[in-house]
């Protein structure tokens, strides 16, 4: 299973650890993945996906699952992801974005 968030494609990266001494050694600093399941409301079902914490954040905020498959690029998503968000949108219709008046 590789390290890769199927949402946002936050994937490990690489720096280095510095002792107190000032030697630096290479580590990877590895994403915070977690399993969720996730109520899509389109498709009446449960998805259980791989995402980082950062992720689990971003759908709250855009709200929901549904909206914010829809809302991200195909490039990004991973192959399950982008599944789901080809099955969403068949089954709401791609929206027209309207920009809020704040």
């Amino acid at each position: 299973m590789s390290r890769r968030c199927e949402l946002t494609a936050k994937g490990p990266m690489t720096g280095h650890k510095v002792s107190h001494s000032n030697i630096k050694t290479k580590r990877r600093f590895l994403p915070n993945l977690a399993n969720v399941t996730f109520i899509s409301e389109a498709l009446g079902r449960n998805i259980r996906l791989r995402v980082s914490t950062n992720a689990l954040k971003s759908v709250d905020h855009n709200g929901g699952l549904d909206a914010f498959l829809i809302k991200s690029k195909a490039d990004v998503l991973s192959p399950r992801a982008l599944d789901f968000k080809r099955a969403i949108e068949k089954k709401v219709g791609k929206p027209v974005f309207v920009k809020k008046a704040s």
